[in-house]
């Protein structure tokens, strides 16, 4: 969890915070994510997700849409000694990663944004999140 702030240089070179080093491992896995930021997950995540992709019915428009978006844009990744990760300029393009980015930690990964992006997400969903809350957490709450 955390929200930090930190640049990606001319080269696609970006820091991780310390803090999320040792979780995510030497080598980890950074794909495309939602809302048109990165996803970024340690091997042993990632490869919960993978098994959980296969058992989605390729027969499923959805499915087989969902897996190509996911798992194409995906690619190992590994720290160097300054704890910098190099991300391919696909997904640089893909998040539209400039110079400021927001990594997030969000459970079981990470997410990477435009700044700009972020606190445009930030601004357009503040307001909903009391209702959000709501919606998702109301009946197990109520029994706390």
């Amino acid at each position: 969890m955390g929200e930090y702030h930190h640049t990606i240089d001319e080269k696609g070179r970006m820091i991780i915070p310390a803090k999320f080093r040792q979780e995510l491992g030497e080598q980890f896995v950074i794909t495309r994510g939602l809302e048109s930021c990165l996803f970024a997950y340690s091997m042993n995540e990632w490869n919960k997700i993978v098994n959980k992709i296969n058992t989605l019915p390729f027969t499923k428009r959805d499915a087989r849409n969902f897996s190509r978006f996911f798992l194409s844009g995906a690619t190992i990744v590994e720290l160097d000694k300054q704890g910098r990760i190099n991300i391919a300029s696909p997904l640089t393009s893909y998040a539209s990663l400039e110079k400021d980015c927001i990594i997030i930690g969000v459970g079981e990964r990470l997410e990477i944004w435009n700044e700009k992006s972020w606190h445009e997400f930030l601004d357009t969903n503040i307001e909903d999140m009391s209702m959000i809350a709501e919606n998702l957490f109301s009946q197990e709450l109520d029994g706390v």
